[in-house]
C-alpha cells in the first residue's frame, strides 16, 4: 500500500466527513453556492443514523407549520430552550439556530428535492414549560420514491430492521393509525392491503422497499439533491487523519478501496461522522452506566471527535447527559443475532405500565424516551441492573402490540418462544417469568387499576400533557393514555438503556466552526450533526432536536465556508 505522501490526490473546495443529514445538508448547500464538494462515508452505505431515524426536525417558526396556521415565536422558543438547557444555555449558538432554522427549511424546500410535512399535533416534550408549545415545531420529510435515486438506491442505508414490518417502512401520524386500526376499519384494512401489495411488488422488482418514509425519506431526498448538485459521494472511504498547513485544516487522508487518497479541501472540512454511540472507550468515559445497547449504525465510533481532537479541538464533557437516551428491547433473530428495538410509542398507550424488578411504577410512561430512561436509572439504584419491564394485559397487546410484538392478527407465540415476550396467566406467574417482586406487582396493578377505570392516574398523571396524548389512543376516553391492566394473560417486555445519538461533540461557535481548547476557531474546520456539541445542553426538549440543528448548522457551515452572510 502506498504511503500517504505518495498517495493519489483529489482536489475539492469542501470535504464533508459523514453522510447523514448534517453532512449532506452542508454538502448540498455548498454545492448550490458553486463549490466543488466531496462527501466521504466510512461504511458501504450512505445516510448515517439519519436513514435509521424517525426523520423529524425540531425547527421553531418553520414555514410548513406556519402555513398550517401554527402560531410560534422566536422569543417563546428561546425561552423554552433557556428553561430546558439551564446552566448549559449557549445564547450565541441558540440564537444562530433560531435565526437560521426557518431559513434552512425554506432553502431546502425551494432549491432541492427535500419536502417537509408538518406535525401540528407532535408536541414539545415539555409543553407546559415556559415557552413550550403543543405542536408545530417538529416537521418530517415527506415520503419519497426511492426509484428517483436510480442505481444509488442500493447504497442508501436501509431503515432499522426492527421498526419495519416485513421490511416495509411505515410513516408517522395517520399512516401509522391505519396499521393500528387494520382489523377495526374497512378503510384502514384497504389502506394497509394496498401498501403491503405495493411493498411486495417493490421487493420483487428492486430487492428492497422503494417507498421511503421518515429518516430514510430524508436521507434519500438529501442524497438525490446532492447528486443533482454535482456532489461526489464515496462510500467505504474512512477519513484517517486531517491535513493541516500553517495552522489551517486543508483536507484529509481518506482510504478509498484500501488505498490512501490525499484529499485537499481549499475552503474547508466539515466533521459530520455521527458522534460516538458505538465507541466503547468514550462511552465508558462519559456514560455512567455500563450496559448499553445502541441502534445507531456500527460505524458511528467517534471518528469525527478523534479527528478534531488530533488537531486541537475541544470536546464538550460537561453535559448532564452525554447522549439522547431511549428505552430499547433486545430482539432475538433466528440467525442468533440480537436486534435493538427503540420504544417510542407503545409506552403511552392505554393499558401499558412500566415497573422495575421491585414491582413498582416509577414514571409517567407516556413521557419522552429521554425522561423515561433518566427516571428508570434513578429507580434502579441498588438493583443489579438498569432495566424495567413494560407490562400489559391480553386485550392491550392484541390492540396495540408491545415493542417488537405486532398487534392482532399477527401471532404472539414466536415472541414467547424466542424469550422476547414474557407471559403469565396471572400477575404472579408473570412476576415469576420476569423476576419481578410478585406481591409488589400485584399491589401496584391493583392501585393503578382503580383510578384507571375512570381514566385517571393520580400517581404519575399519565395522559396529562399534550405530548402524552399525541401518542395515546384518541378513541379511548376520557384519557387516551390510561386504561386498567386487568384481563389476563399478562405480558411483559424488558427495557434497557439505548440512545438516539450522542450529545457530547466538539465545541463550535455560531458559524459551526470548531473551537480549540482556548475557545478560538480552528481555521478550515467545521462540525455538524452529532459531531457538533448539542445546543440542547444534554437535554431533550422535543422531537427532532438532533436532526433540526444538524441540518441547520450544516447549512450555516456551508454558507460560512462560501463567504455568504446575508
Amino acid at each position: 500500500m502506498p504511503q500517504a505522501d505518495t498517495a493519489p490526490t483529489h482536489a475539492c473546495d469542501v470535504l464533508v466527513i459523514g453522510s447523514g443529514a448534517g453532512g449532506l445538508s452542508a454538502a448540498v448547500t455548498a454545492a448550490k453556492l458553486g463549490l466543488k464538494v466531496l462527501v466521504v462515508e466510512k461504511e458501504e452505505v450512505y445516510g448515517g443514523t439519519t436513514a435509521r431515524s424517525g426523520g423529524w426536525l425540531w425547527i421553531p417558526c418553520n414555514g410548513p407549520a406556519a402555513r398550517e396556521g401554527v402560531v410560534d415565536s422566536v422569543d417563546a422558543a428561546r425561552t423554552y430552550l433557556q428553561h430546558e438547557t439551564g446552566n448549559h444555555f449557549d445564547a450565541e449558538r441558540v440564537d444562530a439556530f433560531l435565526d437560521a432554522g426557518p431559513k434552512m427549511v425554506e432553502f431546502f424546500e425551494r432549491e432541492t428535492e427535500v419536502e417537509f410535512v408538518t406535525g401540528p399535533t407532535f408536541s414539545d416534550y415539555h409543553p407546559d414549560a415556559p415557552g413550550g408549545v403543543p405542536g408545530g415545531r417538529s416537521i418530517c420529510a415527506a415520503p419519497y420514491d426511492g426509484r428517483r435515486l436510480g442505481a444509488r438506491l442500493k447504497t442508501l442505508r436501509p431503515p432499522l430492521k426492527e421498526i419495519t414490518f416485513v421490511g416495509m417502512m411505515i410513516g408517522s401520524g395517520k399512516e401509522l393509525l391505519h396499521f393500528f386500526n387494520v382489523t377495526r376499519s374497512v378503510k384502514s384494512a384497504a389502506f394497509v392491503a394496498g401498501k403491503l401489495a405495493a411493498h411486495m411488488r417493490d421487493l420483487a422488482l428492486h430487492g428492497r422497499a422503494v417507498r421511503l418514509t421518515n429518516g430514510n425519506a430524508l436521507a434519500g431526498r438529501l442524497a438525490k439533491s446532492a447528486f443533482d448538485a454535482g456532489v461526489d459521494l464515496w462510500v467505504s472511504s474512512p477519513a484517517g487523519e486531517l491535513t493541516v498547513e500553517d495552522g489551517q485544516v486543508v483536507g484529509a487522508v481518506v482510504s478509498r478501496n484500501g488505498t490512501p487518497v490525499k484529499v485537499s479541501a481549499a475552503k474547508g472540512v466539515v466533521l459530520a461522522a455521527g458522534g460516538f454511540p458505538q465507541d466503547l472507550d468514550r462511552r465508558r468515559q462519559l456514560f455512567a452506566h455500563a450496559e448499553h445497547f445502541s441502534p445507531a449504525p456500527p460505524g458511528n465510533t467517534g471518528d469525527g471527535l478523534r479527528l478534531g481532537e488530533n488537531v486541537g479541538a475541544a470536546v464538550e464533557l460537561g453535559y448532564p447527559n452525554a447522549a439522547a437516551w431511549v428505552p430499547v428491547s433486545q430482539v432475538p433473530w433466528p440467525d442468533g443475532t440480537m436486534g435493538t428495538f427503540p420504544h417510542f410509542i407503545d409506552r403511552a398507550k392505554p393499558g401499558v405500565i412500566a415497573t422495575t424488578a421491585r414491582g413498582v411504577r416509577f414514571v409517567n410512561e407516556g413521557n419522552s424516551y429521554h425522561d423515561f430512561i433518566q427516571a428508570m436509572v434513578k429507580a434502579c439504584d441498588g438493583l443489579s441492573e438498569n432495566a424495567a419491564w413494560l407490562i400489559c394485559d391480553h386485550p392491550t397487546i392484541r390492540r396495540y402490540g408491545l415493542g417488537f410484538v405486532k398487534p392482532f392478527p399477527l401471532p404472539l407465540t414466536p415472541h414467547i418462544n424466542s424469550g422476547y415476550l414474557k407471559r403469565g396467566r396471572t400477575l404472579a406467574e408473570l412476576a415469576t417469568a420476569t423476576g419481578i417482586d410478585a406481591a409488589a406487582l400485584e399491589r401496584t396493578v391493583a392501585e393503578f387499576n382503580g383510578p384507571a377505570r375512570r381514566g385517571e392516574d393520580p400517581a404519575f398523571h399519565k395522559g396529562s400533557t399534550a405530548y402524552n396524548r399525541s401518542l395515546g389512543d384518541p378513541t379511548v376516553t376520557p384519557n387516551p393514555c390510561v386504561a386498567p391492566v386487568e384481563r389476563g394473560p399478562f405480558y411483559a417486555v424488558k427495557l434497557v438503556i439505548g440512545d438516539l445519538g450522542t450529545f457530547a461533540g466538539v465545541k463550535t461557535d455560531a458559524n459551526a466552526q470548531v473551537l480549540d481548547k482556548a475557545g478560538k476557531p480552528i481555521p478550515g474546520l467545521y462540525a455538524a450533526g452529532n459531531d457538533n456539541a448539542s445546543i440542547m445542553g444534554g437535554n431533550y426538549p422535543g422531537g427532532g432536536i438532533t436532526l433540526g440543528p444538524a441540518m441547520t448548522f450544516g447549512w450555516v457551515a456551508a454558507r460560512h465556508i462560501a463567504g455568504v452572510s446575508d
